[in-house]
């Protein structure tokens, strides 16, 4: 024996509306995509990691922050805490690429200007710029060609204020 369940019409369609939205593939949870279902490119993996480290487009420069040295002088250990956020303030850091269009602006840079930088030169850049990413074995940052203040030819020439 069934029963029969009669409702209003107003009801009725705030149910059938509720439904719809909740399968509509324009909410905002469809566009997440589950952590189970992600896939993998095993390609990537293969690489050493220069080769997957972001590629600097336009006219950016792509560093690392200097960490500093892990014992002292007189043979203190520094925790890496303290290194971490050394380096997150550091004005010292080493290019690793260059984007393609970096120091080829006439207007900022001159026709016949020579780069700043080229890659494996350690620079001074600004405290904090750049846009920071987290890699294996650190950090990495993306910094404008502009930003780079000067070249040395030591990262320990440099001491923090």
């Amino acid at each position: 024996m069934s029963k029969t369940l009669y409702l209003p019409d107003h009801v009725a369609q705030k149910i059938n509306k509720e439904r719809a939205e909740k399968s509509s593939p324009t909410s905002l949870e469809s566009a997440y995509v589950k952590s189970d279902e992600r896939v993998l490119d095993p390609s990537l993996l293969e690489k050493p990691l220069l080769e997957r480290l972001p590629q600097p487009t336009g006219w950016r420069v792509l560093v690392m922050p200097y960490q500093g040295k892990a014992k002292t002088k007189s043979g203190l250990y520094i925790p890496d805490e303290v290194r971490e956020r050394e380096s997150v303030a550091t004005v010292v850091a080493y290019v690793l690429k260059l984007g393609p269009l970096a120091y080829k602006d006439p207007g900022k840079f001159g026709e016949d200007a020579q780069p700043w930088c080229q890659e494996g030169q350690w620079v001074c850049i600004g405290r904090y710029s750049g846009s920071r990413f987290k890699i294996d074995g650190g950090e990495v940052r993306i910094i404008n060609d502009d930003e780079v203040i000067a070249t040395l030819l030591e990262p320990d020439d440099v001491h923090h204020v």
